[in-house]
């Protein structure tokens, strides 16, 4: 068993760090709001630390889940950062949605200070993390990646090695773009079934089982039906997710104009008050857009 610290205890983080304690890692926590770190360890055990830093002290893996680039840089490089102490050859895994520039950064600093880094975004919402069933897409060196593919395997049923630094985060870029014209197809789907006098429920079911089949028509077309938008991975959380891919599509010249366009649409759900409904309520622009 390994000594581990987890920084960020969101929605993801929180119960992955229980995943690890359950596997047996000595974990330690540390969250900006210090009481759900005091809550974590009256439900798993182990301990919690005051600051980045102090937590990542004499841990073998350090993992991270928090909310952007800006965040990230604060946890690890800044004052009372993780990486002010990190042990001789241990491993930061980060398993925050960031740009690939920053997780080359931070592998950069990692290795010039001794120690490794892995840059590892997860796919799998918040049902996910909970049912420790992720999938993991990792950059970094091989040898330091199987090193820390096993300690993952406590919150994960998939994890792989994508390329060096950054590559992670890359593959991260294609999840989202492909979710996003997804969720926008199966929002016009629905709703043009719906204006049709269709029974949405039998249409879901039946096409669901052909070609048109998808993890988000099976896991959310009968939500979508009710109108139900409370399932963990917010509308806010995917236009930082998409901006960041905008960002690097330009950088590497790649067209995207999908993913622009339902970007635009997910801000105008922003601008109906949904920010905090998950990523599915596309379709309520569509009812709003047809008057109901």
């Amino acid at each position: 068993m390994a000594r581990c610290a987890f920084i960020g205890l969101g929605v993801m983080g929180y119960p992955m760090a229980g995943h690890l304690r359950a596997a047996g890692h000595d974990v330690t926590v540390y969250n900006r709001t210090a009481t759900k770190a005091e809550a974590w360890v009256q439900q798993h055990g182990g301990q919690s630390a005051p600051t980045p830093a102090q937590a990542a002290q004499d841990a073998e893996f350090v993992f991270c889940c928090v909310g952007n680039d800006a965040d990230l840089r604060s946890v690890t490089t800044g004052p009372q950062g993780a990486f002010g102490t990190m042990s001789p050859d241990a491993v930061f895994v980060d398993h925050t949605t960031a740009s690939a520039d920053v997780a080359r950064e931070l592998a950069a600093a990692a290795g010039e200070a001794g120690f490794h880094f892995i840059d590892a975004p997860v796919s799998g919402g918040q049902a996910g993390a909970e049912n420790g069933v992720l999938t993991v897409m990792c950059g970094g060196e091989e040898p330091v990646y199987k090193r820390a593919e096993p300690i993952i395997a406590a919150f994960a049923k998939s994890c792989r090695l994508m390329g060096e630094a950054g590559a992670g985060q890359i593959t991260k870029m294609v999840n989202q773009i492909c979710i996003a014209g997804l969720v926008q197809a199966l929002s016009e789907g629905i709703n043009f079934a719906q204006k049709a006098g269709l029974d949405g429920h039998a249409v879901v079911d039946v096409i669901s089982k052909g070609a048109a089949g998808s993890w988000q028509m099976e896991n959310r077309g009968g939500t979508m039906l009710e109108g139900t938008f409370d399932f963990g991975f917010a509308v806010d959380w995917m236009r930082k997710d998409l901006g960041i891919v905008l960002d690097e599509a330009r950088n590497i010249g790649a067209s995207v104009p999908v993913t622009a366009t339902v970007d635009q649409f997910y801000q105008d759900v922003q601008n109906m008050g949904g920010g905090r409904w998950d990523t599915s309520s596309l379709i309520t622009r569509l009812r709003r857009m047809d008057g109901e």
